[in-house]
């Protein structure tokens, strides 16, 4: 027996080593085409099946519903504005849809201030697809702060914190409600 390495590594790293392995695989299947996992941090969880267009799961392999902040910021970078365009087409598309769009803060800094950076991360994506011709009628913000429940990773490190500072567009799946 020789000696063997053991690589250890965090679920993401092992996630993202995967993402670019099977990158260069076919990305197609006897159904069609298969989605590829998203950059905007979806988890693609109808890579191997076709998502019905129209569908919550079209929206979510497809497009993203997730959109990530900097510390303390409520300002829409350009990764953000192109999940936002792409979710703007989307709901374009599909006009029978209304969303929720929730805001999300990280660890660091009070509940209240949580909450309030939450809201706002939620309104800025709300003003940016208005400007992108959604009816403010479909949509409705909601703020969740620093929800110990809703966090995506909890530990006291950096790379924990930036995963929390989100937004995400939940689709109202009762269409034409």
């Amino acid at each position: 027996m020789g000696s063997e390495r053991v690589l250890k590594m965090s679920p993401p790293a092992a996630v993202l080593i995967a993402m670019a392995i099977l990158g260069g695989c076919n990305t197609t299947s006897s159904n069609g085409p298969v989605a590829s996992a998203a950059a905007n941090g979806d988890a693609a969880i109808a890579t191997a099946i076709d998502a019905p267009p129209g569908s919550n799961e079209d929206f979510i392999v497809n497009v993203g519903r997730r959109v990530y902040f900097s510390e303390s910021s409520a300002e829409l970078n350009d990764t953000a504005k192109v999940t936002l365009d792409k979710q703007a087409a989307w709901l374009t598309s599909y006009s029978a849809y209304k969303i929720k769009i929730e805001g999300f803060a990280d660890d660091p800094g009070s509940p209240d201030a949580n909450k309030a950076l939450g809201l706002r991360r939620a309104q800025a994506m709300q003003a940016y697809l208005a400007a992108k011709g959604i009816s403010p009628a479909r949509m409705h913000v909601k703020s969740f702060g620093n929800d110990q429940v809703r966090l995506v990773k909890k530990c006291a490190d950096i790379s924990c914190w930036s995963q929390n500072r989100r937004g995400v567009t939940v689709l109202d799946t009762e269409v034409g409600s």
